[in-house]
């Protein structure tokens, strides 16, 4: 299993039993907002919103507020604040790379928020392009596993561009090329297999090997940066093994 997988699996349970609803709740109507203002208020003409709506449903956020969300962004409703991405870039505990994605309103709030984060919880800052090339932009689909096989679920989505389906436990992750997503979550939508979610996300090409101590301190590093409102992802290129996590579970 690659140390991406593990990964995966680790925010996967991490994001199961979130107790911080509210603040994921808020991020992805955020995401709506955004994919509205971006790309129009019809998700059926804006793959981009649709999977932020998707997504938003299937983590409970109610209609009313995904409604609003959209007409805020599309300018049906006024009271949409000019949200833009940045991200930021450092190094974790013993040299981890750090990739953080913002969606925010306020540029320099966001910069001083995330680099108290980052030095008070032994990390720091880098220049930009120092770290993101240890990631790639890649396509994630989030499929629960049900009584759904490996085998299945690669079936319904190999011709669809899908480059490899991991294991992440509850659930399986199909990869593909970032501008393959739509494409693999319509082949599975085709094959009526549900999904969890449909995302971009950056992955890391190399990850390094961490022990438990630095684990541990890499996970209360991204604990308090996705405490942060402005940050809507973390990505980090620790390599964890089986053993670490389930003595950190335990």
């Amino acid at each position: 299993m690659s140390g991406h997988s593990k990964w995966a699996t680790t925010k996967h349970k991490k994001a199961v039993v979130d107790a911080k609803r509210s603040k994921m709740f808020a991020k992805l109507i955020k995401n709506i907002e955004v994919a509205a203002r971006m790309g129009g208020g019809d998700p059926a003409a804006n793959p981009t919103l649709y999977d932020a709506i998707y997504k938003a449903k299937k983590s409970s956020v109610p209609i009313d507020n995904i409604d609003r969300a959209v007409k805020r962004g599309s300018g049906a409703e006024t009271g949409g604040a000019d949200y833009q991405t940045i991200m930021y870039e450092g190094y974790g505990p013993n040299g981890v790379a750090v990739l953080i994605e913002c969606l925010t309103d306020n540029r320099n709030r966001a910069a001083s928020d995330v680099r108290v984060a980052m030095t008070r919880n032994g990390g720091s800052m880098a220049d930009p392009g120092s770290v993101s090339y240890l990631f790639s932009r890649k396509g994630v689909v989030i499929v629960p596993k049900g009584s759904l096989s490996e085998d299945d679920v690669l079936t319904a989505v190999l011709d669809a561009g899908a480059e490899e389906v991991n294991d992440l436990g509850e659930a399986f992750e199909v990869v593909s090329a970032a501008g393959d997503v739509v494409a693999v979550r319509t082949a599975l939508q085709e094959q009526g297999i549900d999904y969890e979610s449909a995302d971009t996300s950056f992955l890391p090409s190399m990850s390094v090997e961490v022990d438990e101590d630095t684990a541990r301190r890499v996970f209360r590093l991204i604990d308090v940066l996705e405490d942060n409102d402005d940050v809507q992802n973390v990505y980090v290129n620790a390599d964890v093994s089986d053993e670490i996590l389930e003595a950190m579970d335990a």
